[in-house]
């Protein structure tokens, strides 16, 4: 009998040992967990930022350059006929048509042109506005849809030779 409750004693020591040691299996888990978490989140703002960045810039270099564009569609020969006293004016009335045609020769990756317009024109000059729509690499996982990055130029025309 005293060995039954020498062995018990031992079986019950060796239990709570165990219990112990269990206990503390896994508590690095819940940290490994969270740190993983905080890291692709951080990796998702650097990433989805940087993407952000770049499409508001080519959204302003594609109006910039739409803006040019149409600005180069100038009346000749009211120019030539001195009718205006204007460098070269604008025939203002074809700027949305201009626009559209340089659009037809743009390609934009990681995204896509939702429109292109003349927002403001005058004989002296035109303003262009671009928007882009583009999903974000990893913060789209948990929105709903595109964003949209908005570039605007506006352009004149210089007939001027050498130093403005």
């Amino acid at each position: 009998m005293r060995r039954v409750r020498a062995l018990a004693a031992r079986l019950r020591d060796g239990l709570a040992e165990r219990r112990g040691r269990l206990d503390e299996r896994g508590s690095g888990a819940g940290a490994v967990i969270i740190f993983a978490f905080l890291f692709m989140a951080l990796a998702a703002f650097v990433v989805d930022g940087g993407l952000a960045i770049s499409q508001r810039e080519r959204a302003a270099d594609i109006a910039e350059q739409a803006a040019r564009y149409a600005a180069q569609d100038t009346d000749k020969e009211a120019l030539y006929e001195g009718q205006t006293e204007l460098e070269a004016p604008i025939r203002f009335e074809n700027c949305d048509s201009r626009v559209q045609e340089f659009m037809a020769h743009v390609t934009v990756q990681n995204g896509e042109v939702e429109s292109a317009k003349c927002t403001d024109k005058d004989v002296d000059f035109v303003e262009v506005e671009i928007v882009l729509s583009y999903r974000p690499l990893l913060t789209g996982l948990a929105l709903s849809g595109p964003l949209e990055a908005t570039g605007t130029a506006r352009a004149e025309p210089r007939t001027e030779v050498g130093e403005p």
